[in-house]
């Protein structure tokens, strides 16, 4: 395997939705070796909530995408690797985990999409565009309409803790008790 050294991930939790490793996690590419350090922060897989059901933001990849974290946040920000090249490790990490062919390609199609967001994102993505509106087109209608339902569920949940937090809210002033925790529930679209 590429990745060398102790096969467990050992993180500790930061927040709701990142972690730090505890101990660093080495990779070797065909050419180069990548340590990602003990103490980076990561969020795993950086999977939209709606799409949890299909991509979990841990799973068989998630070496693969602490890896990915870390050239996104430290090699390719700094111009050491392109975001295609750190792209195309994810992938390549994610298929020596054992990644199945059309999960990791679906992965990656979506962090090529998100390099577009980043300065200098668009340098070589037109020369791997075709291959990303493939496997978007290819996963868009398994994925699209489970992720409306799933929005709409947790709009309305939203809207039903609000319409109990609202009243709770007001006791609490009413009652002059401003210790009392209530807090203001949000729309989890993130985690």
């Amino acid at each position: 395997m590429p990745f060398i050294g102790d096969d467990d991930v050992a993180v500790e939790q930061v927040d709701d939705v990142s972690w730090d490793l505890l101990r660093r996690l080495t990779y070797a590419g065909k050419k180069d070796r990548f340590v990602v350090p003990r103490g980076m922060n990561t969020d795993f897989a950086s999977i939209p909530r709606v799409f949890t059901w299909f991509l979990p933001r841990y799973g068989k990849y998630t070496k693969a995408a602490i890896l990915h974290d870390y050239l996104w946040r430290e090699k390719a920000v700094a111009g050491e690797l392109t975001w295609l090249d750190a792209d195309a490790l994810f992938r390549r990490a994610m298929r020596e985990l054992d990644v199945a062919y059309l999960r990791r390609w679906i992965m990656w199609s979506a962090v090529r999409w998100g390099a577009l967001m980043k300065p200098g994102g668009l340098r070589g993505w037109w020369r791997e565009s075709w291959r990303v509106v493939l496997f978007t087109l290819l996963a868009l209608p398994i994925l699209l309409p489970p992720a409306i339902v799933i929005l709409l569920s947790l709009l309305a949940f939203f809207l039903l803790e609000l319409l109990f937090w609202v009243p709770l809210r007001v006791y609490a002033m009413i009652q002059g008790r401003p210790e009392k925790k209530v807090v203001l529930p949000t729309v989890p679209l993130k985690t």
